[in-house]
């Protein structure tokens, strides 16, 4: 066999194998016009028209298409004259979807194809999830999605991409898509809570807490206890997980930002991730025993909170060049510790940007967002001292002072 024949059929068997996972997932959910055994042959049609389209003529493949979505037609057609009534027409999509994703394997990218095999899988046996998802959305969610649409798809492709004002560092463009990163990260977690809801268990709405806001989380949470004492373990669990959150959702957003660098911020970062990791899990298992219902999440995506994120990444930004450029590697430090008290994405993102740049080095930028992290402990302890019961102080002073002290243990002992 050829080398030119055995790829060829690697193309059939890719295509295949796409056809009977989605196949399946149609056979056991939704008993209707396809199933395990035509989904199959729909996806190998498609590559088999390509095969012949490549030697032949590329009306091979719009044919076999129109051939589908005829069939198609036809059996939907049949189904309702039977006296079947349901209208929907996913699995009608899927097959024609299905046939152009078996024509790609041909001619596009074997990679893409199953990038868009698997993701049609998993949309169509989320059904019921996606379905209660939406139902748990009221009309302040969809208002609060629609904004996120705005900033994201209209507002920002009209920004200048340029440099203006001191130091060349209010770039519009890249301010505003910082401000739709973050609340995406932070949309990403609310629709996880929307989804489960009071469903979620202690370790799961740490998490959330950490992806929509850690330091929502800890107002929340030294509220509650503050009217019942007994959730204080809980309470300090649930801070301390939603803690630990936001510095892996600092290391996503380096990533997004500026990925060359990433390998020597991660380092050290990672170190302290994992000691906030081990400080939790000690946490819970001194208080497993203890459930309470999660908290009502706020929707993140609101066009104010766009607007507040981008004025001061924008006021961090010229604090950081200026505190470079007069004081050197202590006034970034200076900047960094009060940036770290109110949020920790506006540092992280002008430093990894400095850093990415070559303004400033990678030790100087991961020291910045280590002081700002230890900074921000320091916030939320101030916020349980206002708001907490005296349970959750001192167990929150104790953790704290513990996740701090690695903070300064790695500062001081790793040389680079």
């Amino acid at each position: 066999m050829t080398p030119h024949e055995l790829f060829a059929l690697q193309q059939l068997l890719v295509s295949l194998g796409l056809g009977l996972v989605l196949g399946l997932e149609r056979e056991r959910s939704e008993r209707s016009i396809a199933g395990i055994r035509t989904f199959p042959f729909i996806s190998l049609f498609g590559t088999v028209c390509a095969q012949v389209a490549v030697v032949t003529s590329p009306w091979v493949i719009v044919c076999g298409l129109l051939a589908v979505i005829a069939i198609v037609t036809f059996a939907n057609f049949t189904k309702l004259k039977n006296g079947n009534n349901d209208a929907g027409t996913t699995t009608e999509f899927a097959a024609v979807l299905l046939y152009v994703v078996g024509a790609l394997v041909v001619v596009g990218s074997m990679e893409v194809s199953l990038v868009v095999g698997g993701i049609m899988a998993i949309m169509l046996h989320l059904k019921r999830p996606m379905h209660s998802m939406v139902a748990a959305m009221g009309e302040q969610d969809m208002r609060a999605i629609m904004q996120f649409v705005l900033i994201c798809m209209i507002i920002l492709p009209i920004l200048p991409n340029k440099g203006y004002g001191p130091y060349d560092v209010w770039n519009p463009f890249e301010i505003w898509l910082m401000a739709v990163l973050i609340v995406g990260i932070s949309l990403s977690g609310y629709v996880i809570y929307k989804f489960l809801g009071a469903r979620a268990g202690t370790l799961l709405g740490g998490v959330i807490g950490g992806l929509v806001s850690s330091t929502a989380t800890t107002v929340s949470f030294a509220r509650r206890c503050a009217t019942d004492a007994d959730l204080a373990p809980h309470g300090i669990l649930v801070i301390m997980i939603a803690a630990s959150i936001s510095l892996g959702r600092v290391l996503i957003e380096i990533f997004v930002v500026a990925p060359d660098i990433l390998p020597r911020l991660a380092a050290p970062l990672g170190i302290m991730l994992g000691w906030c990791m081990l400080i939790t899990a000690f946490l819970y298992l001194k208080s497993r025993k203890v459930t309470a219902v999660m908290p009502e999440q706020k929707n993140p995506a609101e066009l104010k909170s766009a607007l507040f994120f981008s004025a001061l990444y924008a006021l961090v930004l010229l604090g950081v060049a200026a505190a470079k450029d007069h004081f050197g590697n202590v006034g970034l430090y200076v900047i960094s510790i009060f940036s770290g008290l109110t949020d920790m994405d506006a540092i992280t993102l002008s430093t990894a940007h400095l850093a990415d740049s070559g303004a400033i080095n990678a030790r100087l930028a991961w020291h910045s967002i280590l002081i700002a992290f230890m900074a921000n402990f320091v916030f939320k302890f101030a916020t349980v001292v206002v708001l907490g019961s005296a349970a959750l102080i001192w167990r929150t002073a104790i953790v704290f002072t513990l996740a701090i002290l690695g903070g300064g243990a790695l500062l001081w002992l790793w040389s680079w």
